[in-house]
């Protein structure tokens, strides 16, 4: 395969996650915060595609390595909170309640986001959207290192 497919395929293999989280989100499979820290490194992946295509450069294909590999690994520590094997970040779940006050309480709750990280909001066959995620990503991480250390289109 060519340098230049390489950058099409690991673009646009973000680019496809990306579109699949938001046709879930369509259907009515509203994010958590690590769903949506987890679709930011596939943006830059998609724009750091676009710049390598024009100029391709082994940074740019090690940048485009870097941006898939930390979305998988948002995607298994994810997983890993949605399987109980570790706490996520306080943001992502509920928050301890005693000894606060009737107002601290109510406001906790207002500021608690609307869909839990550490909830299985969607699998198949025992498989969660994180991680299908993180598989896909240290896939396409794995592209980025391919057409990075390719010399020639």
């Amino acid at each position: 395969m060519t340098r230049t497919a390489l950058i099409l395929v690991a673009s646009l293999g973000s680019a496809a996650l990306l579109a699949g989280a938001w046709i879930f989100q369509y259907f009515g499979y509203a994010p958590c915060p690590m769903c949506l820290w987890q679709r930011w490194p596939h943006g830059i992946a998609v724009a750091i595609g676009a710049v390598a295509l024009l100029y391709p450069h082994i940074l740019l294909g090690l940048l485009g390595a870097l941006a898939t590999a930390a979305t998988g690994a948002i995607g298994v520590y994810h997983s890993g909170v949605e399987r109980g094997f570790w706490e996520g970040p306080s943001t992502c779940a509920g928050n301890e309640t005693t000894g606060l006050s009737a107002d601290q309480l109510l406001e906790q709750i207002m500021a608690a986001p609307l869909v839990r990280c550490d909830e299985i909001a969607w699998q198949m066959f025992g498989v969660t959207m994180p991680n299908l995620n993180a598989a896909f990503s240290f896939a396409l991480a794995a592209v980025w290192l391919a057409a990075a250390l390719k010399r020639r289109n």
